[in-house]
């Protein structure tokens, strides 16, 4: 996660000509508080010239950086160090997130995280659940990418409000920056929050943003086996939606093996195999997104 990616800062954008920073500030980049050092001294030296290729006679295994106690391995870094700021990095944010979650629920809004790799066509779901959506609910987004606010403008032609979240060389959103765009949206009672998380299939899994729920996102153009490589994502999703169905008959795509792959890692993981372009399988999807809401807003409609 990001104790070894190098996340940079972060800026809110409300629309591309009034410029926020993540920090509530104007003109004044944001830290992003992962409070280590991301300088890697490997303290060993290796003959780049060449691949490894030391002309084993048996075959090579995979060198595998996962054994240490945080699991993950950072030459010249302790475990027992790595753990404890991967720790205080997660506790600080979920401090965040969890005031993010009690804004949401006393506004009665139903928030989704939608995670996926970049060019799964998230963007181009989320246009057309939009647009098919907007007379039932009302609905706000909050973008997030590295740079530009295209994806924002693209959102906002539908005529759905969205704030923009630039994190810089930030591979994912954070609770803090989220809880920051929360000010830029409007939330209205039974209405719908959509995050959409930065293209990246790692380190946005482990950061609670304050959602409801997270949909990850995989496309028919990417293999079969993401799941089994990127497990924590889809450990931590609630629905994933098999996107670009319409390009099948063109693709040499094992739909069977990757579902097979997601439900090993996530036994409980709801999966429905859509297409943004045709519409197949999206009205599953949006009877999914009103029985979860019914579930999470009513009690609070009750307490109301």
């Amino acid at each position: 996660m990001c104790t070894v990616c190098g996340c940079g800062t972060a800026s809110l954008m409300n629309a591309p000509a009034n410029e926020v920073q993540a920090d509530g500030t104007a003109g004044r980049a944001h830290a992003h508080p992962h409070d280590h050092d991301h300088d890697h001294d490997h303290g060993h030296s290796h003959d780049h010239g060449h691949f490894v290729d030391h002309h084993h006679e048996h075959a090579l295994a995979a060198i595998d950086f996962g054994k240490g106690l945080a699991g993950v391995n950072v030459p010249g870094v302790s475990q027992e160090r790595t753990i404890s700021i991967e720790r205080d990095i997660l506790s600080k944010n979920n401090a965040f997130a969890d005031a993010n979650r009690r804004r949401i629920h006393q506004a009665g809004v139903f928030a989704m995280n939608l995670l996926s790799s970049p060019g799964s066509g998230k963007t181009s779901l989320l246009v057309r659940t939009i647009t098919d959506l907007k007379d039932r609910w009302p609905m706000a987004v909050i973008e997030g990418d590295q740079q530009t606010s295209n994806d924002a403008e693209r959102i906002r032609r539908t005529g759905a409000q969205a704030a923009q979240i630039n994190t810089g060389k930030g591979c994912h959103l954070d609770a803090h920056m989220v809880g920051h765009a929360l000010e830029q949206v409007a939330l209205e009672p039974g209405g719908l929050l959509f995050i959409e998380n930065v293209g990246n299939l790692v380190c946005p899994a482990a950061f609670d943003l304050g959602e409801a729920c997270k949909v990850v996102v995989l496309s028919v153009t990417e293999g079969e086996d993401k799941p089994l490589k990127y497990p924590d994502m889809f450990a931590a999703a609630d629905l994933m939606l098999l996107n670009k169905s319409d390009l099948l008959p063109y693709l040499d795509f094992d739909v069977d093996a990757c579902l097979a792959a997601a439900l090993r890692v996530n036994p409980r993981l709801q999966i429905l195999t859509v297409s943004a372009r045709t519409g197949e399988g999206l009205p599953a999807f949006y009877a999914w997104i009103e029985a979860r809401a019914a579930a999470v807003m009513g009690p609070i409609a009750r307490l109301a």
